[in-house]
Order: structure tokens, then C-alpha cells, then sequence
């Protein structure tokens, strides 16, 4: 027979990818997230004595332990935008310009989060794309918290005051301020009609195969037109197919036309893992990148190459293949 602390710990793990997703909404940080949702359910199994079911559902109080978690290890963060959260574009053929610090954002694999089988998956795929992600880092800590629990899940005004511990004035005003903020940086225009997963799967495979054959005008017809890229933690992002394909040219010179590409799926969207040949032969690990595809075609590229974002994602330094 199951003991009282198995089926209470049985009622908590179904809420894992969902809570995960929260805290990295809030943090932009896979090893962050994943650490603070072993610190929720830590806190929520000594608490279990206290919980009272008469006050709300055992998801409302685990996201009230998850949320203030994240609000004590925002105190003392400054905020992270992307690159493209700067003012001035980059010349896509300067040197790079590193900001000083770890990626701003992180991207997650979507397989912790159960995207890979969406109808089983209770997270809202759209709220996790990258772009939306880092805009969230411009607001407050608890504007933050506002917008995603009111916007995101979906939880009341009334629900959202008790989970913060203030009243429903509070959380409207916090609401307003954060949409305000939201709409300045672009990002509430950014909710367009997406192809099917699909279909922006296809367009990347597409891809995959010009940047194989260092296709410059092949990459070209896949981009939109106002495509953007970016490379944190470097500060050097530009705008435009020419740009785009400038840079790319400049990659292929520099770092030669032999590669090896692996997809990948983050954010609930497609990507794939860049392995370069090095002088011994081998290939090896050069970059992670992440593509927002729409209609008009690929609208944005997030290059990364940092080692705790490849570990998030299990990749090995030399392909296998």
C-alpha cells in the first residue's frame, strides 16, 4: 500500500513540465528553472502538512510556491534582453562584441517540457517562443509574474492576487504597466498566423541543406525579409536578407564549407546543432541555432554557442555520425 508521502509526491509530478515551463518563462534559464522547480517541490513535500485544499487546487498552490520562488532569485538579477533589445544594429562583418556574461537567454529543449507530443503536452507552445521569452526580460520581476499568470495560464485577477500575496488593484495595475511595456518593445504585433510545425520544419530542412552546400542564395530565398539574427552573449545582431546573407558568407570563408547539421526542437521551435570539420577531421560542435518561421519565411535565427546551452540539450562536442 502506497504511503501518504508516495501519493503525494505521485499528485506533484504530473505538474513538473508545466511548473518548469513557469520558472523559465520567468528566468530564461534552463539550469535556473530546473533548479527552482526542485526548490518548489522541496518546499511544497515540507509544507504538505499545511496545505489546504478548501483554499484552492494543489496546481494554484504550487504555482504560488513556484512563482515566489522565482521573485527571490530575480532580487538581485539585472534584467537580460536579447541582442536585438539593444539600440543599434550591428555591421554584420565586425568583429564580435561579447557582453561580458553567460547567454542572456536560454533556449530549452522541447522534449522536457513534453512538446514533442503535443496532445499530451499542458504547455502553450507560443508562450515559449524565444522572442516572447526575452521580452519578458525587460519587465519587472513582478510584472512578469502578473502577465504569465494572467496571460499565460490564464488565472484570475483574484487567483494571481493571492498567488502574490497583494490585492486584485495591484495586479491590474502591474498588468497594465507590463502590456504597455510589452507593446513598446513590439512584441504583442509579433503574434502572427505560424505554418504548421510541418510545414516550419520542412523550410529548416531546406535550409539545412543550403547551409550544407554553403548555398548563400539558397539560404537567401528561405529568409523574409526583414530576418533577423542574433548571437548572444554577443552583442552583434543585424537586420535584413543582405545582412543576413553577408554574415553567412563571411561564416562560410571563416569557417570553412564542410558541416555536418543535426536537427533540434527548443521553444517549440525547429533548429538544429552545427558540427564544423575541424583540422583533425573530425566534426565538431560550433553552434545551436533556433529559427522563428512564418509565412513569409524564416523571420529570425538565435545563434548559440555556449557550453551550458549544449549541455541543456545533451549534445556531444564531435559528431558521432
Amino acid at each position: 500500500m502506497a504511503t501518504t508521502t508516495e501519493n503525494f509526491n505521485r499528485q506533484l509530478e504530473p505538474h513538473r513540465p508545466e511548473l518548469l515551463a513557469h520558472c523559465y518563462r520567468m528566468l530564461g534559464s534552463v539550469h535556473d528553472a530546473e533548479d527552482l522547480v526542485q526548490e518548489t517541490y522541496l518546499r511544497a513535500w515540507r509544507a504538505r502538512d499545511r496545505y489546504d485544499h478548501a483554499r484552492g487546487s494543489l496546481r494554484t498552490w504550487l504555482y504560488r510556491i513556484a512563482t515566489n520562488a522565482c521573485l527571490n532569485a530575480l532580487e538581485s538579477r539585472s534584467r537580460r534582453p536579447l541582442p536585438s533589445g539593444t539600440v543599434t544594429e550591428s555591421d554584420p562583418l565586425q568583429p564580435f562584441v561579447h557582453g561580458g556574461e553567460v547567454t542572456w537567454l536560454q533556449p530549452i529543449p522541447d522534449a522536457l517540457l513534453h512538446l514533442e507530443d503535443p496532445a499530451g503536452s499542458a504547455v502553450d507552445r507560443s508562450s515559449l517562443r524565444l522572442a516572447f521569452v526575452a521580452a519578458l526580460q525587460h519587465l519587472s520581476a513582478r510584472q512578469r509574474a502578473v502577465l504569465i499568470l494572467r496571460e499565460v495560464l490564464a488565472f484570475s485577477a483574484a487567483e494571481t492576487a493571492d498567488v502574490l500575496d497583494t490585492s486584485v488593484a495591484s495586479v491590474n495595475s502591474s498588468l497594465q504597466r507590463a502590456r504597455a511595456r510589452l507593446k513598446e518593445a513590439g512584441v504583442l504585433e509579433d503574434h502572427v498566423t505560424e505554418p504548421s510545425q510541418t510545414e516550419q520544419r520542412a523550410c529548416v530542412e531546406r535550409y539545412m541543406k543550403a547551409f550544407e552546400h554553403a548555398d548563400i542564395e539558397g539560404l537567401k530565398q528561405l529568409l523574409a525579409h526583414d530576418v533577423l539574427m542574433e548571437m548572444p552573449p554577443m552583442l552583434n545582431w543585424f537586420v535584413g536578407r543582405a545582412h543576413y546573407t553577408q554574415f553567412m558568407g563571411w561564416l562560410f570563408a571563416k569557417a570553412g564549407t564542410s558541416w555536418r547539421l543535426d536537427p533540434i526542437a527548443a521553444n517549440g521551435q525547429p533548429g538544429f546543432a552545427a558540427y564544423r570539420r575541424g583540422d583533425s577531421g573530425a566534426y565538431e560542435l560550433h553552434t545551436l541555432q533556433v529559427f522563428t518561421v512564418t509565412a513569409a519565411g524564416i523571420s529570425r535565427t538565435t545563434v548559440f554557442q555556449d557550453a551550458e546551452v549544449f549541455a541543456a540539450f545533451g549534445l556531444d562536442t564531435v559528431s558521432a555520425s
